[in-house]
């Protein structure tokens, strides 16, 4: 990946992590933790990885994005937003009575949404039937799901991890946001997982850990899940919850609640500044 591009993409990323301050604090409510600690790799998603089309949003070979963890809706809204799926200014109306943008993704509102998702571990059942749905269709999209690592203590999940390793689908990527930190507390004090990459390989994936922040970690994670064959692939991003916003940086207080309007100045002062240095670069 050139200069320029990852630039462009942390330009997008500073601009994606905008859209989800205005967003949750418009609303007074919503989870900017994860949201902001996976924005990273929802800019990386929709302006490099996914075969998607803002025109066509429901391009039968379009590639699938699942949002298995649902209530980082925020980071995805943002990001459609920024690809133009819809206006920037939809972002305000978060959770409001009437709004296409709820807490929760709504395939039926929202373009450019795949799955309505937000009762953990579901996300990644239909994105792993999805995968399926796609072969015996004769389809060569792919589909894509992030789940967070509080999520992952749901067995569900591991069911489709269980069911995409037996049907041998390498079309499906599995993403697993690792911040360490879930509603509770620490994830290791509240369910440790371990070694997520050594429990995926152990179903059956082919699997990768890397610096979730990090664009050129992402490009070579996604080229070795393209390469796969006959196995699904799995990535583990270690990440910061609240990336981006001094005063959210791995705090869990931060995991399900809005910035009041001193904190949300903050935060965009923080961001703007930081794009403005990047755009000076």
């Amino acid at each position: 990946m050139t200069d320029l591009e990852k630039k462009d993409l942390a330009i997008r990323a500073t601009k994606v992590r905008m859209g989800i301050i205005e967003g949750t604090h418009a609303a007074k409510a919503g989870h900017p933790g994860g949201s902001l600690s996976a924005a990273d790799l929802f800019t990386y998603l929709y302006f490099k990885e996914l075969n998607v089309d803002p025109k066509n949003p429901q391009d039968p070979d379009r590639d699938r994005f699942v949002l298995s963890k649902g209530h980082t809706a925020p980071g995805l809204y943002a990001a459609l937003a920024l690809r133009g799926f819809f206006p920037w200014e939809d972002l305000l109306t978060l959770r409001q009575i009437g709004s296409h943008l709820q807490g929760h993704p709504n395939m039926n509102s929202t373009p450019g949404v795949d799955m309505s998702t937000g009762s953990l571990g579901q996300g990644v059942s239909a994105a792993a039937g999805m995968a399926l749905a796609a072969r015996h269709m004769g389809k060569t999209c792919r589909v894509y799901t992030l789940l967070g690592d509080g999520e992952i203590e749901e067995g569900q999940v591991w069911e489709a991890f269980m069911f995409a390793a037996n049907y041998k689908l390498d079309n499906f990527v599995a993403l697993i946001d690792k911040n360490g930190l879930q509603i509770d507390g620490r994830t290791s004090d509240v369910m440790d997982s371990g070694d997520i990459a050594a429990k995926l390989r152990a179903f059956g994936f082919e699997a990768m850990e890397i610096d979730g922040h990090n664009f050129d970690e992402m490009e070579a994670a996604f080229q070795k899940a393209r390469e796969t064959k006959g196995k699904p692939f799995g990535i583990v991003m270690h990440t910061i919850k609240g990336m981006g916003v001094s005063y959210m940086q791995d705090a869990v207080e931060w995991h399900g609640k809005a910035p009041g309007d001193a904190e949300y100045e903050t935060a965009m002062n923080e961001l703007n500044a930081h794009l403005a240095e990047l755009e000076a670069k």
